[in-house]
């Protein structure tokens, strides 16, 4: 049965999971990095299931391709910054491995989809 939201779809709920862990976690963060590496946590956070939502909005393929390939990469931001979170001492061992957990479901499932919609698209014709 296809999903009436961008809410059903299993990868943007665990995704928003993961944002609202992330968004918790960093409130722990000394005060000197609410505008740095706070900030840029957040919103690469927040842009994962940003680029989500509207991919699913989108009509084609391609530009549903594209957004989730979006939401990958932001993923990917909060993975880099998780691990200097913790080389930092901001956060726990402990904190990194499940956020880390976290983020390679959601990395697996948004390639599982990127990957369903691959096969979906027609190669360009000249």
């Amino acid at each position: 049965m296809k999903s009436q939201s961008f809410e059903q779809l299993i990868v943007w709920q665990k995704a928003h999971s993961y944002v609202l862990a992330i968004y918790k976690i960093t409130k722990q963060y000394p005060k000197e990095e609410l505008f740095c590496l706070v900030n840029q946590m957040r919103r690469a956070a927040a842009s994962i299931t940003a680029n989500i939502a509207e991919g699913y909005a989108k009509i084609s393929s391609k530009d549903k391709l594209r957004f989730y390939n979006i939401s990958q990469g932001s993923l990917e931001e909060t993975r880099n910054f998780i691990i200097l979170s913790k080389d930092l001492g901001y956060i726990t061992l402990q904190d990194k491995e499940q956020l880390g957990i976290q983020a390679a479901e959601i990395s697996r499932l948004l390639n599982a989809y990127c990957i369903a919609l691959l096969k979906n698209v027609s190669p360009p014709t000249t």
